[in-house]
This record gives C-alpha cells, structure tokens and sequence, in this order.
C-alpha cells in the first residue's frame, strides 16, 4: 500500500516561522511581518510541496524493528518502543522541492535577514506538508490506531539509515529526494518518518525532549519552550 501526494499550500505558517525565529514575549513589529509576507509569497510562488509513503509490515528483532520485504532495520531501542504494540509501520518522506533552496539561496545573495526568514518558513511549511499527509494516511487507515511521526535522528534510530530509507520508498525517482554522504536530506527542506499503525490503542509515549539527539543544545528548551515535536 502506497501513496503519492501533491499537497496545497494556500499559505504558511509564519506563526510557527515566527516562533523559531524567537519571538516569544515580544509580537515583530511591521517591518517583519511585510518582509514576512514577502517571503511566503516568493516561496508559495515556486514550491511544489508533495509527499510519498509505503505501508510496510513490521517486525522486532534484537537490534530494533525489522521492514518486511526490504532489507531495511530501523535500529535502536527508542524506534522498538515507539512501534510497541504496531503491526504496520507507515515509511514516509516529503519535500518541498529544490525550489525551496533557490529562494533561500537567492535571498542569501542579497539579504540575509529574508533569507534567515524564508529558511524558517520553510521549516514550518514541511511540517504543514507532514501534517497534511498524516491526515490523509489517517483517512486511509481509519481503522487502525497510529503512534505520532518518529525521524530518523530521534533517540537512538541512526541518521545513517536515511539512504536506505529513501531506497525503499524509491524516493529519488519520485520525488526528487536524495541524502547526501553525511545523510543531510537534499532538497534541505524535507523530511523522512516513521508513523506505526496498531489493530489496539496505543499507549501515547511523550514526544520530544527526552527523544531528540538535539535536546542539550536546543534554543527552544534553554528558553523554556518546546519545539512542538
């Protein structure tokens, strides 16, 4: 079971753009926001926002959970207990596409305060992307529980699979979508995850903080905040 997705952006969320950017008990002044608006424009202008997943059967092994009919493991013991209790793991990858980069990369040329805020936005729009695919999977397999997305580079699942990963899903023929030598996504603007798929109702593990390889040098739990992972 597969599915390949062009997804509509009428707009971005430049509320959570903002939130990355810092703005917490400050609101950005006019200036900001009309550059903010001419950064969404030049982004919604050109990106071609789409997402691919595979439903796969899944099985634990002693090193992680096994990908049935691929030679791919998700390794570690974090990716085996958020797959607890799954019977069906969702393999997904989405992106903006490499249209993304050149805007970011023609507003570095010029200024970097818009390229700094096109970068954030972006951010932010993959994420719309990955949340309106989830809602379709959703629709699709209403009739299983699902766990939340979990990536590679969470916890202890290596980034190092991200090659494979994208093998599996054939995403370079579909999508574009490729990892670099030291497994950094290109497109930039993208993502890869892992939603598991249960006939019995999950019990919901926290997301975040206590999964993320990033949490010791993370801007937004030195103020206080989360990422919304």
């Amino acid at each position: 079971m597969n599915g390949h997705l062009q997804v509509g952006l009428e707009s971005l969320d430049k509320k959570e753009a903002l939130r990355y950017m810092g703005y917490r008990d400050t609101d950005p002044d006019e200036k900001i926001l009309s550059m903010m608006d001419e950064c969404e424009k030049a982004l919604l202008a050109v990106i071609k926002p789409c997402c691919i997943y595979h439903v796969f059967d899944i099985e634990t092994v002693s090193n992680g959970v096994a990908v049935c009919g691929t030679s791919l493991v998700l390794e570690g013991n974090a990716i085996r207990e958020h797959l607890a209790g799954c019977c069906k793991a969702v393999l997904m990858a989405a992106t903006l596409s490499a249209h993304a980069d050149r805007v970011i990369r023609r507003f570095e040329a010029t200024d970097m305060t818009r390229a700094v805020m096109a970068d954030f936005l972006a951010s932010a729009a993959v994420e719309q992307v990955c949340d309106q695919a989830e809602n379709a999977i959703g629709q699709e397999f209403a009739a299983y529980y699902r766990t939340w997305r979990f990536s590679p580079g969470y916890g202890d699942l290596p980034l190092d699979i991200q090659g494979s990963f994208l093998d599996v899903l054939q995403a370079q023929k579909l999508i574009g979508l490729n990892a670099t030598a030291s497994n950094i996504l290109t497109p930039r603007k993208s993502v890869t995850a892992v939603i598991g798929l249960s006939e019995n109702e999950i019990q919901k593990g926290r997301q975040g903080c206590s999964a993320c390889n990033m949490k010791d040098v993370c801007q937004f739990r030195k103020r206080g905040e989360h990422c919304g992972v």
